[in-house]
């Protein structure tokens, strides 16, 4: 199986992305992430590796350990 190239989303993409994460949801299921995906023309795979890398930047914004622990936000 070969490995995706990294790819950096458009605009557009972000956006979405962007609008996904702070107004739906920092954690989406796999179906969100799913239609998500289809929106943007990216991958789940893709998707899913910009939501965790958002994540951890959002998390360091905040002062909170890069990896969620038992704390939910």
């Amino acid at each position: 199986m070969a490995t995706e190239k990294p790819v950096t989303p458009t605009e557009e993409q972000l956006e979405i992305l962007e609008y996904n994460f702070c107004k739906v949801n920092k954690h989406p299921d796999p179906t969100t992430l799913c239609l998500i995906a289809a929106e943007t023309g990216l991958s789940e795979e893709q998707t899913l590796k910009w939501f965790k890398q958002r994540l951890a930047e959002w998390r360091k914004s905040e002062g909170l350990p890069s990896e969620s622990g038992s704390v939910r936000d």
